[in-house]
């Protein structure tokens, strides 16, 4: 039983995962379980190039990110369990959270978080009933999102980045991330703002 179980490796979820990491010193947060799928295959950073995101050295690709992501979260927080060269397919609300299928496994979660691509070929089950036209893209790309409000879909179940209705910028999908990852740990502080800094 995972507590929080992230579906999709790319900016969004990394940096979610990156977030409830970091708060594995905090009292409300020790012993919870966090996982995420990092299947990054359809990931728009595979073919990415930042030169206008503060902090990245100007040439930064964004399949280094990726790399560096997965391999940032390992070394830093590895009790965020990875799930890797797994495809969510499928979405299932039960009494106690939600049951996520993947190619491979089954896994139960008491809450989740879809941060995958916002393109029209998502096709986890049990999501269509959110799926609408992206509100800030051209309707001729096709692109979708999740209908939500704040990053929650229903109880429990988040979406972050482009598929939470954000524009495709690398910085927002992070931030987008980050958002949904403090307010799983305000959530987890009974209802505390909730931030995690490190300090020099």
């Amino acid at each position: 039983m995972f507590d929080v179980l992230i579906i999709g490796g790319g900016a969004s979820g990394l940096s979610c995962a990156l977030v409830l990491g970091s708060a594995k010193d905090k009292a409300f947060a020790a012993g919870k379980q966090i996982g995420i799928i990092t299947h990054q295959k359809t990931s728009h950073l595979q073919n990415a190039l930042f030169n206008n995101v503060l902090g990245l050295t100007p040439g930064t690709t964004g399949s280094s990110i990726l790399t560096n992501g997965t391999e940032q979260l390992t070394l830093l927080y590895p009790h965020v369990q990875q799930i890797v060269h797994e495809k969510a397919t499928e979405i299932i609300k039960n009494g106690s959270g939600f049951i996520v299928k993947t190619n491979k496994a089954e896994y139960v979660s008491k809450m989740v978080v879809v941060a995958v691509g916002y393109t029209n070929l998502m096709n986890i089950k049990g999501l269509d009933k959110y799926i609408e036209p992206h509100p800030r893209t051209k309707p001729e790309k096709n692109r979708i999102w999740l209908k939500n409000k704040d990053h929650k879909i229903i109880d429990g179940l988040y979406v972050a980045g482009t598929l939470a209705g954000w524009r495709s910028q690398f910085a927002i999908a992070c931030g987008s991330g980050a958002q949904v990852a403090t307010d799983i740990l305000t959530f987890w502080n009974d209802g505390e703002h909730t931030k995690i800094h490190d300090k020099i």
